[in-house]
């Protein structure tokens, strides 16, 4: 069912590398909620992605960029404008990597260079994103703009590593700049920390499956899909939502909120009476 939400709103959307992507459902929900936007992604995600594909099904122009770069997302603020005919309504944020974990690298053994990455690319990029915007004055007032986080931002999980550092950050650029664009051009910064999700990058998570087990057992909504998680970042996107702004918003089923779940606790109960939890 669609809504039109989104009827005559131009915008960005960052990070969309395959199917599985949450910023790919996003750009399909967005399209078809009335939106119009371009699409961007680092040209060797885009070797490895099927972001053309994605641009053909929803009529959108394909920006090369990468995020950490300034002069490329100044590149992706001046050619979205020129295509869109004018300012952009909402922007989308979905980046995030981790080069520790990708190599395994504990978070007691980091390489610091991986490290800096991990934060240029998953939270830096962000607030290079923002100040361009800013400077450019791309975005229209009451525009929305989404970063996409997670809960390991406020607690440990075991490894998710330095992209909880990285989130946290993430979050706080959300509240500093949100208060700036807010105050001056009526503009709303959120993140949404989503459920675990099984995209092409969270698949590189250790223990995503058992993760994704847990939060779902824990959830008294089970974890939020992709799906939904592009259902409710159009709600951000539009209209509806003009004065939610410098929030983290979670969508995780009510995982946030929880301590233990009756299905938690029936399985840690057998854990316990086969004689298999470690301490």
């Amino acid at each position: 069912m669609t809504y039109n939400l989104l009827k005559g709103k131009k915008g960005i959307i960052f990070g969309a590398l395959d199917s599985k992507s949450i910023a790919w459902k996003v750009a399909l929900k967005a399209h078809e909620e009335g939106a119009r936007f371009t699409l961007s992604n680092t040209p060797a995600a885009m070797r490895f992605g099927k972001l053309n594909d994605l641009a053909g099904k929803t009529g959108s122009k394909v920006i090369p960029a990468d995020a950490t770069k300034v002069e490329d997302l100044w590149d992706v603020f001046k050619k979205s404008m020129e295509h869109l005919d004018g300012k952009v309504d909402f922007v989308l944020h979905s980046i995030g990597m981790s080069l520790n974990v990708r190599k395994k690298r504990l978070y007691d053994d980091l390489n610091y260079d991986y490290f800096i990455k991990t934060l240029d690319i998953s939270a830096l990029s962000f607030h290079k994103m923002l100040q361009v915007a800013r400077k450019l004055d791309a975005i229209n007032e009451w525009g929305s703009v989404v970063a996409l986080s997670y809960i390991a931002a406020q607690r440990t999980l075991y490894g998710y590593n330095d992209m909880g550092d990285a989130k946290s950050l993430l979050e706080s650029i959300v509240r500093s700049f949100g208060y700036i664009y807010g105050r001056d051009k009526k503009i709303r910064v959120n993140t949404i920390s989503q459920s675990p999700t099984k995209t092409t990058a969270g698949s590189g998570v250790k223990g995503m499956g058992n993760l994704m087990d847990f939060t779902e057992r824990m959830s008294p909504l089970g974890n939020a899909s992709s799906e939904e998680c592009a259902d409710y970042c159009v709600t951000l996107f539009s209209d509806l939502t003009r004065k939610v702004t410098m929030q983290n918003l979670y969508h995780d089923g009510g995982f946030s909120t929880m301590g233990m779940s009756l299905r938690a606790m029936n399985m840690y109960n057998r854990g316990i009476d086969c004689d298999c939890l470690e301490d």
